[in-house]
């Protein structure tokens, strides 16, 4: 987990540089040796807005994301960050902790009638996930009685469930405090816009456009944090609500074969 979070702070800090890097050449890199003489107003203005047009998705999100001040937005990126760290840690985790049940479930079947209960345990050992370990449980209490490997089972998935939900609140956590931090700065944008015109003593377009310019990207980027990371939490909510559903499902399973197991061993 740890190593994760360093890599990913690593990586972020390598694109700004690589981004401060690529506005500094572009800054003092010409595009060609010809030298173009502006003749009138008009010729410069369509100059400035070609200049505009050319700009790309990242030159302009890098701008945007400058002027909305380095405070709030910064805070904002970090969240961004941290909550991405979490989430895609889960989505490995989840990912590795997914089997094939059906198969599984065949596999300890088969292993059960044909090697007792430790040869089911081994085909256990040998699979990951948390259904594995749900069997292992289950069939390391069936010798005592059915209903101690099924309180093992209960016991032992709330464990398991514990393990998939780690550290998932912390990615909400970040959902809801990036868009705050958005408003937060939106707020202090529009105080400091009044503060201006409050020493002017007059209205003043100019006075205020700044302030709010900078309110408004700060809103809007803490926003587009908060949907970026509710879209990762989902998925993994969606992800844990579809093992635990395999954990209940095999559950029920290895009980019935402890029974059949039990009754045939009695015949």
């Amino acid at each position: 987990m740890k190593r994760l979070f360093s890599i990913l702070v690593i990586a972020a800090i390598t694109v700004l540089g690589a981004y401060n890097l690529q506005a500094a050449n572009s800054v003092n890199t010409l595009p060609g040796t010809i030298v173009t003489f502006v003749q009138d107003d008009e010729e410069a203005m369509a100059g400035d807005e070609l200049e505009e047009e050319e700009l790309g998705f990242h030159q302009e999100l890098k701008k945007r994301f400058i002027e909305g001040g380095p405070a709030f937005m910064g805070i904002v990126l970090l969240c961004l960050i941290l909550g991405l760290a979490i989430a895609i840690e889960r989505i490995i985790f989840l990912n590795l902790s997914t089997t094939n049940t059906k198969k599984l479930a065949q596999d300890v079947e088969d292993a059960l009638n044909s090697g007792g209960v430790e040869a089911a345990k081994e085909v256990c050992r040998n699979t990951k996930g948390p259904v594995a370990s749900i069997y292992y449980q289950g069939l390391d209490r069936a010798d005592e009685s059915i209903e101690a490997a099924e309180k093992a089972v209960v016991a032992y998935g709330g464990v398991q469930m514990g393990q998939l939900e780690k550290n998932v609140s912390w990615v909400s956590l970040f959902i809801a405090l990036a868009p705050m931090l958005g408003f937060m700065g939106t707020v202090i944008g529009m105080i400091q816009a009044f503060d201006r015109i409050e020493a002017a003593g007059d209205m003043q377009p100019s006075l205020v456009a700044g302030g709010i310019k900078v309110a408004l990207l700060t809103t809007v980027f803490g926003l587009i944090v908060a949907i970026i990371l509710q879209i990762f939490y989902n998925y993994i909510i969606a992800k844990i609500d579809s093992i635990v559903n395999d954990m209940e499902d095999a559950s029920i399973l290895l009980i019935d074969m402890l029974v059949a197991y039990k009754n045939k061993k009695r015949i």
